[in-house]
């Protein structure tokens, strides 16, 4: 990759101008037709890298970490949000060794069509579109879902959970929500 240009998402907030870079670092080892990373790249709506030394500091999306993405990430001035691409079999703790704070999402349902209905085993393109939900910015996650079919799907599956999550104020907070949301599935059925 030549220079690096910034490709992202820039949106309006109450007339000032706001910022969330989409980074991705690509591991290359699932399926090109099915990689929601590259059809990011090509939309201009993420940077890809090959070398996770490229990678820019951020929050990391991943699910080994300790502590729940929440909106004081946000608050906390870090506007840049940082995927792993690969694939599951391969999303092992070790592969997330990118710098940055790092974030498990909370409880979400995939729409992609490999994983649908299943929790937890999101897409790139889901995981940060879920991320811009829970930072408020439900417009940038429309936006960046845009190119996929089931994108629109993927928010309305998990509208209920993603506006609790974006109404807390820390990680302990989303944790509870993502419990209480639990409990209240498991009382339904």
């Amino acid at each position: 990759m030549g220079g690096i240009f910034f490709k992202g998402i820039v949106f309006i907030v109450e007339n000032n101008w706001s910022v969330v870079e989409c980074h991705v670092y690509y591991e290359g080892d699932d399926d090109p037709e099915k990689c929601t990373a590259r059809r990011l790249e090509k939309f201009d709506k993420a940077i890809l890298y090959r070398k996770m030394a490229q990678v820019p500091y951020g929050v990391v999306l991943n699910p080994h970490a300790d502590q729940a993405l929440s909106p004081a990430d946000r608050e906390e001035g870090l506007e840049t949000l940082v995927a792993l691409d690969c694939s599951w079999e391969s999303a092992e703790e070790a592969s997330f060794r990118m710098n940055g704070v790092h974030r498990a999402l909370p409880f979400l349902v995939a729409a992609n069509p490999v994983n649908y209905g299943r929790p937890f085993r999101l897409t790139t393109v889901e995981a940060l579109a879920g991320a811009l939900c829970i930072f408020g910015e439900r417009e940038a996650a429309e936006d960046l879902l845009e190119p996929f079919r089931w994108g629109e799907t993927f928010l309305t599956l998990n509208e209920e959970p993603l506006r609790r999550y974006s109404e807390c104020d820390d990680s302990t907070e989303v944790v509870a929500v993502q419990d209480d949301y639990l409990a209240d599935d498991e009382t339904t059925e």
